[in-house]
């Protein structure tokens, strides 16, 4: 089993997640592509019956992050800085939002802190329905560093 694998069960386990509605359906060995779904319910819907907002922001959460940093490596810091979430429709179904890194994003993070610098950079994620609606359009801020050997943490 991979460690992305294993990563994918454990967040499908988290209690948090599993009462949001919200499952990680699949993450690549190479932490390069990510699939999360979130389930509509009687019990995770909002004032007027369609998805909370809480929600839709959780099921973007950590992934970029997390993607970001298992490419780059032990050697880098990698934090997600800031969030922002637009809503576009409101709807009942169920939703996913779908993740790809690819290794234009890995370079510019790498050239960006070569001398140690930290870098910013927004993440875009859209969370739509089966037909491709998009309800949701989220942006994550990714925070790295090069790290520097002899300074603390």
């Amino acid at each position: 089993m991979t460690r992305a694998n294993k990563l994918r069960l454990m967040m499908n386990w988290w209690p948090p997640f599993i009462g949001a509605g919200i499952k990680v359906e699949t993450m690549s060995a190479d932490f390069r592509h990510v699939r999360v779904s979130l389930k509509a319910g009687r019990f995770r819907r909002n004032y007027v019956g369609t998805h909370f907002g809480g929600s839709l922001f959780s099921m973007t959460d950590p992934y970029w992050m997390i993607m970001i940093m298992e490419n780059l490596g032990r050697d880098y810091l990698v934090w997600d800085k800031a969030g922002e979430i637009e809503f576009v429709s409101a709807v009942k179904e169920p939703v996913w939002a779908e993740f790809r890194l690819d290794e234009a994003v890995l370079d510019e993070f790498r050239i960006a802190t070569a001398g140690g610098e930290k870098y910013l950079r927004w993440m875009p994620i859209d969370v739509c329905t089966a037909n491709g609606e998009v309800v949701a359009r989220v942006r994550k801020q990714i925070y790295v560093r090069l790290k520097n050997r002899n300074r603390p943490e």
